[in-house]
C-alpha cells in the first residue's frame, strides 16, 4: 500500500519530458473538443466551471464573501457575492472570468514545462473541490463531481504514459477554450441577447465601453494561448523537430 510519504513524493517528483508526438496530438484532440458546437455544447462545462471559479476566486482575494456557484445545463453560470457593488474589487471579480480559463491553461502549460505532470493533476483537484464546495445546485454539482473523477482516476490509476496525455490535452484545452467564448460573447452582444454579461457590467461600473472589455478579454486569452503554446512545445523547439 502507498504510504502518505511515498504519494506526496509522487506528486513533488518531475516526470520525463513526453513524446514530441503526443504533445501534437493531444493539442489537435483538444482543438477538435472545442470546434464542432454539440461538442462544444458538453466539452464547455468545464470552461464555465474554471470561469466561475475565477470570479470567486477574485472576488474573495477582493475582500468580498462569496455566497455561491450555480452552474447551468445551458454551460452558463453565476456566481454570487455580497460587498460593494462598486469599486476595484467589483471590477477585479468581473473581469477575472473570462481569463481565468486561459490563465489556468497558462499555468498549467508552466508546470508541464518543468515536468510536473503529477502536481498539476492534483492541483486540479484542490482547485475542483474548492470550487464544489461553493456550488448551490444540483447540477453543478453533478458537473464538477464528474469532472473531478476524471481527473481522480487518471491521476490514480492511469499509468504515466496516460496521465501526459491527459494532462497535455487538458491544459491545450484550457488554452483553447478560453479563447472561443470570446467570440461567443461579442455575437451575443453585437445582437442585443448579453446585456448583463461580464463586460457590460463592467461598462457601466467603470463608463469604458464593452468592447473595449472584451478585446481585453480577447487580447489575455489569445496571449496566454500563444505564451503557453510556446511552453508546451520547447522539448520539440530545443531538440530541432
Amino acid at each position: 500500500m502507498t504510504t502518505l510519504g511515498d504519494l506526496w513524493h509522487n506528486v513533488l517528483n518531475t516526470q520525463p519530458d513526453p513524446p514530441h508526438l503526443l504533445v501534437i496530438v493531444t493539442g489537435v484532440v483538444a482543438l477538435l473538443v472545442i470546434t464542432p458546437h454539440r461538442v462544444w455544447a458538453l466539452t464547455r462545462n468545464a470552461v464555465t466551471i474554471a470561469h466561475e471559479g475565477g470570479h470567486a476566486l477574485v472576488g474573495v482575494l477582493c475582500g468580498r464573501r462569496l455566497r455561491g456557484i450555480r452552474l447551468h445545463s445551458d454551460t452558463s453560470g453565476l456566481t454570487l457575492s455580497s460587498g460593494k457593488p462598486y469599486g476595484a474589487g467589483m471590477v477585479l471579480s468581473l473581469f477575472a472570468g473570462y481569463v481565468t480559463p486561459s490563465l489556468l491553461g497558462l499555468a498549467g502549460a508552466g508546470l508541464l514545462g518543468l515536468g510536473r505532470i503529477t502536481l498539476l493533476l492534483w492541483v486540479s483537484l484542490v482547485l475542483l473541490l474548492a470550487v464544489l464546495v461553493m456550488i448551490r445546485n444540483v447540477y453543478g454539482a453533478v458537473a464538477v463531481l464528474v469532472v473531478g473523477a476524471v481527473v481522480f482516476f487518471v491521476s490514480w490509476f492511469a499509468s504515466p504514459a496516460a496521465q501526459a496525455a491527459f494532462a497535455f490535452a487538458g491544459v491545450w484545452f484550457l488554452l483553447l477554450g478560453g479563447v472561443r467564448p470570446i467570440g461567443e460573447l461579442q455575437r451575443l452582444r453585437s445582437r442585443g441577447r448579453a446585456p448583463d454579461s461580464d463586460a457590460d457590467q463592467l461598462a457601466r461600473l467603470t463608463r469604458i465601453p464593452g468592447l473595449f472589455w472584451v478585446g481585453l478579454f480577447g487580447v489575455v486569452n489569445v496571449a496566454s494561448l500563444l505564451l503557453g503554446g510556446y511552453l508546451l512545445v520547447v522539448p520539440l523547439l530545443r531538440s530541432g523537430v
